[in-house]
């Protein structure tokens, strides 16, 4: 009895083992060769127009029968099992899909729609930009000048000369490419590939422009307005879309990466969003206090130190760092306190600390020990070297 198309469909559907003719006990080998077999005979490019459909369903069975879950999900529950979407959803792409997934493009360029266009993006570049501390504390108007490609002038990117215009490749008849009929492993199919004449452009340019040789663009060096951000710290880059060379053909430019480089400050170092400075008192002004004027990024300002000031003390100028890049405030300046015995003594001066020392019971003193290698180890440790 003659089976009818609808009902030819609908076991196809229903039963992948069927549509490609294996046992369900069959194994992955055996259901990949079933495949390539159907897959020779029903190709549309050997079986001819009307076998689209029949080699969808050969590869919507292969895809689903050699994938270990949705073969699982199939085997409890049916096609149904498969449907909802998810890992177990069943093949829906046209049947080309399946093809080149499995057997690659033919001819290496079969998906290549029309020709390809002679502007292409530039190249990115990336700039060292070396900036002051200053400048990386508070941000700074700079600019830099690079090495860089432009538009051609002369032909405005038609990489023609001026006057004329590309002409139709007649090799391609203008498509960008061109069809052979090869011989594979199922049988004789047509490939696509890129045309070697025109180089998939589909025209020639047979009067080049003399400016830019056909590029389209030429060399030149440029200034380029940067804005440094106000935080920012050594070797982070900024990007400047838009900014790098222009691409072949006048395509569009690439973007162009500054890095920055921060230079080594003689006063102030940096740790994160603080800034710290060392100072040296003599021993006198660290007994008695002092009021010190200390020259900051943001002008002078007085440091208050009170008497009895120990060396490797710590004073905190709030809100005198380095800005944040989120531009929540600054952080701080901390000024570390060093504090200077006198190494040479006139007569009057030995007896004046002489007689500070009878006063204060310190002619003879028993020296502490102290763990963590002294003072000038812990002021390391505090400012982080």
């Amino acid at each position: 009895m003659a089976v009818r198309r609808e009902d030819q469909d609908r076991r196809y559907v229903s039963d992948y083992y069927e549509v490609l003719g294996v046992a369900r006990t069959a194994t992955p080998s055996e259901i990949k060769k079933a495949y390539l077999k159907l897959a020779r005979q029903t190709h549309p490019d050997v079986a001819g127009p009307g076998s689209e459909e029949r080699f969808k369903e050969v590869s919507t069975a292969f895809e689903v029968l050699s994938d270990p879950e949705r073969r699982r999900m199939y085997d409890l529950g049916g096609a149904d099992a498969l449907r909802g979407g998810g890992a177990g959803a069943p093949f829906t792409g046209g049947f080309q899909d399946i093809f080149e997934t499995f057997f690659g493009a033919a001819g290496g360029g079969a998906s290549q729609r029309g020709p390809v266009p002679r502007g292409r993006r530039g190249q990115d570049a990336l700039i060292p930009m070396e900036i002051s501390l200053r400048e990386a504390v508070f941000g700074a108007e700079r600019e830099i000048t690079v090495n860089t490609a432009v538009a051609c002038p002369t032909c405005h990117g038609t990489c023609c000369r001026p006057g004329t215009s590309p002409v139709t490749c007649t090799a391609c008849n203008g498509r960008g490419s061109v069809q052979r009929l090869a011989r594979s492993f199922l049988g004789q199919i047509m490939t696509t590939s890129p045309c070697h004449n025109c180089q998939g452009h589909g025209t020639i340019i047979t009067d080049p422009c003399p400016e830019c040789s056909g590029d389209g663009r030429v060399r030149t060096r440029a200034s380029i307005p940067v804005t440094v951000p106000a935080g920012v710290d050594h070797g982070a880059r900024l990007r400047m879309p838009g900014k790098g060379e222009v691409g072949p053909g006048a395509g569009p430019a690439g973007d162009l990466h500054v890095e920055f480089r921060v230079k080594a400050d003689p006063t102030f170092a940096r740790r994160g969003d603080d800034l710290i400075c060392s100072i040296t008192l003599p021993a006198t002004a660290a007994a008695l206090g002092t009021v010190i004027e200390l020259e900051t990024l943001d002008g002078v300002r007085e440091v208050n130190l009170a008497a009895g000031t120990q060396p490797g003390h710590t004073e905190v100028l709030s809100g005198l760092g380095v800005t944040r890049l989120n531009g929540r405030g600054r952080g701080d300046l901390k000024v570390f306190v060093d504090v200077e015995v006198p190494a040479k003594l006139d007569e009057r001066q030995r007896e004046l600390l002489t007689e500070l020392a009878r006063l204060r019971g310190e002619e003879r003193v028993a020296p502490k020990a102290t763990a963590g290698g002294g003072i000038f180890s812990r002021l390391r440790e505090r400012i982080g070297l």
